[in-house]
């Protein structure tokens, strides 16, 4: 498999690279608008044609790419079928397997931080999008968010996976890049350890956090797969 694991530094979010060897086809999980030049350069010197782009969740705090490039290239925009984005080309549920060349990636509902939030498990590792993120997770004050709802996905879909299984997250503040589900379980300050359903709970109602300040464009544009921001700054 390649692999590489790009970041925006604006919004600090990972997007991550994946392609089969021998087919070349690749996937891109939570491309940036602002970045689909360097997408279209690895793409190109890897030898690679963009199958999917895949979103973990509806984005509030950048543009995603999808739109542009599936103009550009041709890719097809996966996303959860809960997620309200009807621009979407693939509309995914829990369960469902993405075959591209040899991978196979499997959809993984994990839904807490926005409704329509899912994780994709390859292997040895797992996209989790908001929902874990290396040493917390994603906020659940909109959106549809629900704190419970999320600590219920997180235990049974991504801290029931081997323990060795690595984590990538969407985004990570602190220059960390990678985790495992073992390390989460035990020292993840929001979900880690023996923190109960209903501690977990009580401490996200009482983050009062500042809204992401891309929001305003975001979310209108990533409803329609990016295409807004594409539209508006043409």
């Amino acid at each position: 498999m390649i692999f590489q694991q790009l970041f925006e530094a604006e919004s600090c979010t990972y997007t991550y690279l994946l392609a089969c060897e021998q087919s070349r086809q690749a996937v891109l999980i939570d491309p940036v608008e602002s970045e689909v030049a360097r997408y279209i350069e690895a793409l190109n010197i890897l030898g690679l044609t963009l199958a999917y782009t895949l979103e973990t969740h509806v984005h509030a705090d950048h543009v995603t790419a999808a739109d542009a490039l599936r103009r550009r290239l041709g890719s097809q925009s996966v996303v959860h079928r809960d997620a309200g984005v009807l621009c979407g080309d693939l509309l995914v549920t829990d369960g469902m397997h993405l075959h591209v060349g040899s991978l196979d990636i499997e959809v993984r509902s994990t839904p807490g931080h926005t409704s329509g939030c899912v994780s994709y498990y390859l292997g040895d590792r797992i996209f989790t999008g908001d929902a874990l993120l290396i040493n917390g997770c994603g906020r659940t004050d909109f959106q549809q968010g629900d704190a419970g709802q999320l600590y219920d996905s997180v235990h049974r879909e991504i801290f029931s996976l081997p323990e060795a299984t690595l984590i990538y997250p969407g985004h990570d503040y602190h220059g960390q890049t990678v985790s495992t589900v073992g390390k989460e379980k035990k020292d993840n300050p929001r979900l880690g350890g023996q923190i109960s359903r209903a501690a977990f709970v009580a401490l996200m109602a009482n983050l009062k956090l500042g809204y992401p300040a891309q929001m305003a464009v975001a979310l209108p544009a990533n409803q329609a797969c990016g295409r807004l921001a594409v539209n508006q700054s043409s």
